[in-house]
């Protein structure tokens, strides 16, 4: 991936850890390095917020990280994740968001 192209480094929303972390060292070592690379996004604006609450209002489901993620996506972002329908359900109604399968 390339820096030129913005691509790298990926954009972590913080909420993403607080979902994704179990708080045990060795289960989420493999996260904690991938983290080391990442831009994490700290503070959640009020446009972002209400970005996503409108993409889960429009959808009908996925939780509200989800949510943020697909907003932090936009415009023309991939997202990776392991949680396919719900997040595409999201990318649905965002504008240019491409979810791809862990």
């Amino acid at each position: 991936m390339d820096r030129r192209e913005g691509l790298w480094p990926p954009v972590v929303p913080s909420v993403v850890i607080v979902e994704f972390l179990s708080g045990r060292p060795n289960r989420g070592a493999r996260t904690n390095r991938f983290l080391k690379v990442c831009d994490v996004e700290v503070a959640l604006s009020e446009i972002r917020a209400r970005r996503a609450a409108l993409l889960r209002s429009k959808t009908g489901r996925g939780s509200a990280v989800d949510a943020v993620v697909v907003a932090t996506a936009e415009p023309g972002g991939t997202v990776l994740t392991g949680d396919f329908a719900d997040l595409n359900a999201l990318a649905a109604h965002a504008e240019d968001v491409l979810i791809e399968r862990l």
